[in-house]
Order: structure tokens, then sequence, then C-alpha cells
């Protein structure tokens, strides 16, 4: 198998359905910012569970944490790059959980969006951590997961702080 480089998005992307679902439906191929770009797709997500009860959110939230790691541990391994800067399932999922029981307009969207990507480029402890420590496809999620759970508190000091945004 030929190694590829981190920042560059294998051709398989677009012939393995597994590799195109790690990869964000393609989003992930992009040549800058593909956690960004990858990280767009949540907001449609979010926007569509809006109105589901929040057991839904949270059901489809579980499922896409567990069905990523898979996917990101089978995607990591085939292509040969631990974490590949092109598999962004793990910042939509990572968003999903910024965006937990948050009421959703343009405001929290955007808002959600940026807390969870300075969190996640920015890495503090212990995310920094789990992102150099923990392996395979729970690796890959796991630093996303903690952004978006930083994320959700700060979005939880926003809404408390500005209540009317909600």
């Amino acid at each position: 198998m030929k190694k590829i480089k981190r920042n560059h998005a294998p051709r398989s992307i677009w012939t393995n359905p597994v590799h195109f679902l790690a990869f964000g439906l393609g989003t992930g191929a992009s040549p800058y910012a593909p956690g960004t770009v990858g990280t767009l797709l949540g907001i449609p997500l979010v926007y569509l569970l809006s109105d589901s009860p929040l057991w839904v959110y949270l059901m489809v939230c579980c499922v896409l944490i567990l069905v990523g790691t898979w996917i990101c541990d089978k995607t990591s391994r085939d292509i040969g790059v631990h974490d590949h800067s092109g598999i962004v399932i793990d910042e939509v999922a990572g968003y999903l959980v910024t965006m937990i029981a948050i009421p959703v307009n343009i405001w929290t969207l955007l808002a959600a969006f940026i807390a969870f990507r300075v969190f996640d480029i920015i890495k503090p402890w212990p995310i920094d951590w789990l992102d150099k420590k923990v392996r395979g496809g729970l690796g890959i999620m796991v630093d996303d997961l903690l952004a978006g759970i930083y994320g959700l508190a700060v979005m939880w000091l926003i809404l408390w702080v500005f209540p009317s945004i909600a």
C-alpha cells in the first residue's frame, strides 16, 4: 500500500463509500482548511434535526459517534495515515455535540461553529493530550468530541449572557 501525505486527499474518497463518508462527502478534500470546510456539513444536519425531540438529536449524535469512530479507524488504516487532515466526520460529530439542546438560528449556528473550531484548532488541555495519546478511530474522534463539549459550555455561557439570541 502506498502511503499518502497527510494533507493530500487520496483518490479512494471518490470510489470507496467508507472513505467518502470519512472525508465528509468530499469536503475533506478541500486543499484549504479541510476541517473547517468539513465542519460546515454539520450546519444543515443540525438544522434538519432542529425540530426533532432532544432524544432523537442525541440518538443521531450517538450513532454518528459510534459509526464515525469505525469509519475513521477503517479509513485511516486503509490510507496509511492516522488522523489525515481530510477525515472530517469527527468534526461533524463535534459540531453536533456543540449544538446539543441549543436553540437553532443563524446566530447560534455561527457562534457554535466558531466556538467549536477554536477549541478544535487550539486544542486546550486535555484535548491536545488525548489527540497525542489515543490512537485509532477513537483517537481521531475523541479530541473533536471534547472540543464539542467545550464549545457546548461556551454556547451555554453565551445564551446565559445574551438570552435574546436564542
